[in-house]
């Protein structure tokens, strides 16, 4: 049987009352009460029912969502994945929107951030690039008494309350093994290829991916990353330098978004060459290119359990309760056309 409040009041020696305001936070109670309050709830091994709480208050979750603005297939299944979270959350009772921003512009993200009804909002989940503007502005937030977690790309130190996604390091080590894997004995470059280079997930990436090809496939040499900047002329251009520039050109990895304009240009330009490409993120986009025969693999991160962890994290802070690491990590998968789901 499930030890109560009852019994949290007659082990610690108090009334209903202390434990209810202890439980709750409040300050004012006796030092020594509080003390025999969380003894008893130790030994007890009581475990609060937060949403009961919560709903017995008719308190309301409010967060928001921030995600960067632009063509972007994969931010519209991220923006998809947290509105069905969000309304699968009803009975705890958290009101979820969801702002764009133009993420290479710090100025219009700290902007936003600052729009933000502070008096109301609980916590925030970013997806943007990190800047001493962002840095500012998450401290803002944090000032005000809200949470805020970094979605997919990190933001490590802006001190956020939480990370919530794939260890981009192991990922683009992921990246590097199944390149040289697929390309098994061969010598050639790689052109790498991402929106921007001041996301710390795209950073992150290189750094792993590098370090894979130094160590096991020397073979393999990385070319410069390429940024476009959603500018599609861009990557069109630079693709057909690259074919043309490098006759040892083996293979694309795309670190982030931006796939649609990659594989557009590789139809255009690659001819009858055989590049193997890897890839991020499971789109519509990727996905047909995996069945068309585009894109030998992407690496997952499963969106659904992004926007999932995303929301229990920032309930887990409000109610100051423990987070279950293990059921936040998001873990990197593999896709290829043999399994694609």
């Amino acid at each position: 049987m499930k030890p109560t409040v009852h019994d949290i009041a007659r082990e610690a020696g108090v009334s209903l009352s202390t434990v209810d305001r202890v439980l709750n936070g409040r300050a004012d109670v006796r030092p020594k009460n509080a003390e025999r309050v969380k003894a008893a709830v130790r030994k007890l091994g009581y475990v609060r029912d937060t949403n009961a709480a919560n709903l017995a208050k008719k308190r309301r979750y409010n967060f928001v969502f921030v995600l960067p603005e632009g063509p972007s297939s994969f931010v519209d299944t991220v923006a998809a994945a947290v509105r069905e979270a969000a309304d699968a959350q009803v009975t705890d009772r958290a009101d979820v929107e969801v702002r764009y921003v133009n993420a290479a512009d710090p100025h219009a993200i700290v902007k936003c951030l600052k729009s933000l009804d502070l008096g109301q909002l609980d916590g925030v989940a970013i997806m943007v690039p990190e800047t001493p503007q962002v840095r500012d502005a998450v401290a803002h937030i944090k000032s005000a008494g809200a949470y805020v977690v970094s979605l997919v790309s990190d933001l490590p130190n802006s001190r956020c309350d939480h990370f919530i996604g794939i260890d981009n390091f192991s990922a683009g080590q992921t990246a590097g093994a199944l390149l040289g894997k697929f390309l098994r004995n061969e010598t050639g470059s790689i052109l790498v290829t991402t929106n921007s280079m001041v996301a710390r997930d795209s950073i992150e990436r290189r750094y792993g991916l590098d370090e894979i090809l130094s160590r096991d496939y020397p073979g393999l040499t990385a070319l410069p990353t390429i940024e476009f900047h959603d500018d599609a002329k861009r990557i069109h251009e630079t693709l057909e330098r690259a074919i043309s520039e490098h006759p040892e050109l083996r293979a694309i990895y795309s670190m982030g978004s931006g796939n649609t304009a990659m594989l557009d240009a590789l139809r255009d330009h690659a001819g009858d060459k055989n590049l193997v490409v890897v890839a991020h993120d499971l789109t519509s986009v990727t996905r047909q290119a995996l069945v068309d025969g585009g894109v030998d693999a992407i690496i997952v991160q499963n969106v659904g359990h992004l926007a999932r962890s995303a929301l229990r994290v920032l309930r887990a802070k409000c109610d100051d309760i423990e987070i279950y690491e293990a059921q936040e990590q998001i873990r990197i998968e593999i896709v290829m056309r043999e399994n694609l789901y």
